[in-house]
């Protein structure tokens, strides 16, 4: 079993990884048992994601998930049964402290980077927290978003543990496109660790079929191999035991058996690119 130990974005490189959502126990546990083991065989970080809501959805009649208090309940059986640090989104200021009090890193989706309200009681929870790039935002302009963070954080706990998340660019035209630049480009204006997110940069959010969001998993590799290589200090996989069942996300989540392949192909270049 994993230790479950106080998260820090300082310690690269990681891995967030889980189902887009919270679904069924069963389906929880083996996305974890899997992240446990690598984190071992790789001795790498490893935290596990799921949300326990989908606020942003294509349709209104898209599943999004089992809500605030059962959702936190199921990540805090992942977490009791696996020792893995966890992480989860938050859409609404007064979920950040309930949130807090179970999960281990909290997250800020790209449509809400700039919710001051949002950023800031994430924030003053003294929780990590990972915020994502907005798809319509330079690197640059996420500057303010992290300040938001920092400057709510509380001074007993400094510094603040605050990430922020490259997920691609040009929302709006039916599809994202990954400017590599990216990781430095935010590590030079935000001063924070770079996350890059491979599985939602290979979505096509403007050509949704039957109420959700297309995309194209076979580009997931060598974006995430690229990453590695460009600078990333973490890497944030959604991946189910079976992707086209899964509740969200179902054309963009990778196989869960595939994954150990791909995450010892990807930490070997990122080790071998800084060697």
């Amino acid at each position: 079993m994993a230790s479950t130990l106080p998260w820090t974005f300082r310690q690269a490189p990681f891995l967030i990884a889980g189902p887009c959502v919270v679904e069924p126990d069963d389906v929880l546990s083996r996305v974890a048992e899997v992240l446990v083991r690598l984190a071992d065989e790789l001795a790498m970080p490893i935290c596990f994601k799921a949300s326990f809501d989908k606020a942003n959805r294509a349709s209104g009649n898209s599943p999004r998930g089992p809500g605030l208090e059962e959702g936190l309940r199921a990540l805090e059986r992942v977490r009791a049964e696996t020792g893995l640090p966890i992480l989860t989104d938050i859409h609404e200021a007064h979920q950040a402290a309930a949130a807090a009090d179970v999960v281990d890193v909290l997250q800020i989706p790209a449509f809400l980077c700039r919710q001051t309200d949002l950023l800031v009681a994430a924030g003053r929870t003294g929780t990590p927290v990972n915020v994502k790039k907005g798809q319509w935002m330079q690197a640059e302009a996420m500057a303010g978003a992290v300040d938001k963070v920092r400057d709510a954080w509380p001074e007993r706990q400094e510094p603040a543990e605050v990430a922020v998340t490259e997920r691609g660019t040009f929302f709006g035209y039916g599809d994202l496109v990954v400017d590599v630049r990216n990781f430095a480009r935010l590590r030079a204006a935000t001063g924070a660790p770079v996350i890059f997110d491979a599985t939602h940069a290979v979505q096509q959010p403007g050509r949704a079929e039957g109420g959700a969001s297309g995309g194209c998993r076979e580009f997931i590799p060598p974006l995430l191999l690229a990453a590695a290589v460009a600078g990333a200090d973490g890497f944030f996989l959604e991946t189910h035991p079976d992707p086209a069942r899964a509740l969200s996300d179902a054309a963009t989540q990778w196989p869960l058996a595939e994954l150990p392949a791909l995450l010892r192909r990807t930490v070997d270049l990122w080790h071998r690119s800084r060697a």
